[in-house]
């Protein structure tokens, strides 16, 4: 392309200053002593400045805008008139590069045309230069190969143009991921391979940092971008965030007003926006409209199914939010594990965010009740409780944009506590798998996440599993998932009284004076275990004053414990609760959270070695799991 062309000194290039005033953009004024961070009005938000201080420094003139790029920004100052929002590419074409001469946007829905904002006679003046450079209006392509070659032929042109005809050229590419998109066999075939070869020759033309070029991407997920551009370091990958609390209050209250919400809502609607973080601002619209059109409360009772139904569907159903609606006392036995979380809540509660662990491991035999630990937690920190579910698609590179989303939408909602179920399964490990590296990449965007001491106390990881042994060290190591609480079934007669006092509240079964009484500890019962044994007991009581044509009893009778109790026989698989047990101590982080009789074990002299030799003779029992 060129490369003989001249770069005049009386071009405008990244070096010139910006002038400051609203809708200047970047690189466009000659006014000295300028700083390239006073490029944008202050009011921008932080991603425009970052966009404009690496184009003034002349580090790059292609950029990759990617996150919350489908949702509203501010394209005026905050006043006390009315606000005005609009889309990334109008913001774009109205700020950024507001005195830019051409503006070219381009999609694959609406093909190529000129950004021009609400400017007529500007939009005219882009119309015409276009027209004739393309040969008129009917000739500007919506075809993708056909597109990226008519920029790349107006790029060229304007490059050996004498300098005083040359145009400062913008080039806004929405939804990037259909035109460079991630996986080989979709860039490999013809038409894609030579888009992401064109995309890649304006990223490192050092002509087009020398004169007023810059072509910004937009995409939704990073991973949805073909890795080569995404990894160019040319480019300048740039995130978008949710909006904070200060531009969800904004823009709530704008909202308000123009829907005609009454003065005394708008405390509420204060209230609304402080607690909405994880939402967009086409979320918080959705709700102030609503409460508007309902003339309801914007942070009534009914808020927070509205917040938990929007998150949820913006994250298209991977990530399910529970409301805990118990705390911590509410665990029966675990004593020491519940003393550990209490203090870990109470930390959190105080702000004190830097003593508080990055995440737990929760680990132990099936039925012990790591699930419930976990909610039950999340309610005594007073916190939104988050399900990662499944987020794998068949789909190449779908599954990392799923996940990719997720996290977005936790950083933004803090303090949370994360729970992944299963994670040795859920998270996978560093190795490949068979899946085009699918697994490998998913292990390393949640290990990155966890180990992000930013989020210290913010993010909240716990990691549930009854296999320890098999999750990869690397989310076990300190740092990460930082405290492994081990669980484990009812180990005295005081921890087993307390089990089924709390699985007869559970299923709303009261139980007689002196019952359960004493029970076999060899039976080994599980919560699961004792909650099935109450049902079955209840049941035999029903049956029994129905035979007798009594009402039904008020109490749970100890005949009918007793007799369920009897009839009641333990799961048969004794070998693989041995090994998650085991697996639990092995994972044990703090003495004090062990069963006596456990303690004692791995305190003697080779007493975890012994356990280890254990573990893998069952392992080589069973198959090797």
């Amino acid at each position: 392309m060129g490369t003989g062309v001249s770069t005049a000194s009386d071009s405008t290039g990244p070096s010139s200053k910006a002038d400051t005033a609203p809708g200047s953009g970047v690189g466009t004024a000659t006014s000295a002593g300028v700083s390239p961070g006073m490029a944008l009005a202050p009011w921008c938000p932080d991603w425009a400045e970052r966009l404009g201080d690496a184009y003034l420094a002349g580090t790059s003139c292609m950029f990759l805008l990617h996150g919350n790029v489908r949702d509203l920004v501010p394209l005026c100052a905050p006043s006390g008139g009315d606000a005005a929002w609009g889309t990334v590419p109008d913001f774009l074409c109205r700020e950024v590069f507001g005195r830019w001469d051409i503006v070219i946007g381009y999609d694959v829905g609406k093909g190529l045309r000129p950004l021009a904002g609400t400017d007529a006679n500007r939009l005219r003046s882009m119309v015409q230069w276009l027209t004739e450079r393309m040969g008129g209006a009917a000739n500007w392509p919506r075809d993708p190969d056909q597109a990226i070659a008519a920029i790349d032929a107006l790029l060229e042109r304007n490059l050996i143009d004498p300098p005083e005809q040359r145009k400062r050229i913008a080039v806004v590419l929405d939804y990037a991921q259909y035109l460079a998109p991630a996986g080989d066999s979709a860039a490999g075939a013809k038409g894609g391979a030579g888009r992401l070869v064109r995309l890649l020759a304006w990223a490192t033309n050092p002509l087009f940092r020398r004169v007023n070029v810059a072509i910004v991407l937009l995409a939704d997920a990073l991973s949805e971008v073909h890795p080569r551009l995404v990894t160019c370091p040319a480019v300048t990958a740039i995130d978008l965030p949710l909006p904070d609390a200060n531009e969800r209050e904004r823009f709530a209250l704008s909202t308000a007003k123009s829907a005609g919400m009454a003065g005394e809502q708008m405390d509420a609607v204060k209230r609304m926006a402080a607690l909405s973080g994880g939402l967009s601002l086409e979320s918080v619209r959705a709700v102030v409209t609503l409460s508007a059109r309902d003339g309801s409360s914007p942070d009534g009772p009914e808020f927070a199914a509205k917040k938990k139904d929007l998150i949820e569907r913006s994250c298209q159903g991977l990530v399910e939010f529970i409301q805990p609606r118990l705390r911590l006392d509410a665990v029966a036995g675990h004593a020491e594990a519940k003393n550990r979380l209490e203090a870990d809540a109470r930390a959190i509660q105080r702000g004190q965010f830097e003593s508080a662990p990055m995440g737990y491991l929760i680990c132990g035999p099936v039925g012990t009740g790591k699930s419930f630990v976990a909610e039950c937690y999340a309610g005594s920190v007073g916190i939104p409780c988050a399900v990662l579910k499944n987020f794998r698609s068949k789909y190449v590179g779908e599954t990392e944009s799923n996940l990719e989303h997720a996290l977005d939408v936790l950083r933004s909602l803090g303090p949370v506590v994360v729970v992944i179920d299963e994670a040795d399964a859920a998270l996978g490990n560093r190795q490949s798998d068979g899946d085009s590296g699918t697994s490998a990449r998913v292990f390393s965007m949640i290990a990155r996440q966890m180990g992000d001491t930013r989020y210290r106390g913010k993010i909240v990881w716990m990691l549930l599993t009854s296999r320890p042994d098999l999750l990869p060290i690397d989310l076990k190591r300190q740092g990460r998932a930082e405290v492994h609480i081990p669980l484990f079934y009812p180990h005295d007669q005081a921890e087993m009284e307390a089990m089924f006092t709390a699985m007869a509240r559970k299923a709303h079964v009261r139980l007689a004076p002196g019952l359960p009484g004493p029970i076999d500890l060899a039976l080994g019962l599980s919560g699961a275990d004792v909650e099935s044994v109450v049902l079955a007991a209840r049941r035999k009581g029903l049956e029994r004053a129905a035979d007798a044509g009594q009402p039904p009893p008020d109490a749970l009778a100890g005949e009918d414990l007793a007799a369920a109790l009897d009839d009641f026989m333990p799961s048969a698989q004794g070998l693989e609760k041995e090994m998650q047990e085991i697996a639990a101590v092995l994972e044990c982080t703090e003495k004090r959270f062990l069963p006596d009789r456990w303690k004692e074990l791995v305190s003697q002299p080779g007493g975890r070695a012994r356990l280890q030799e254990r573990l893998a003779e069952i392992r080589a029992v069973i198959g090797g799991q």
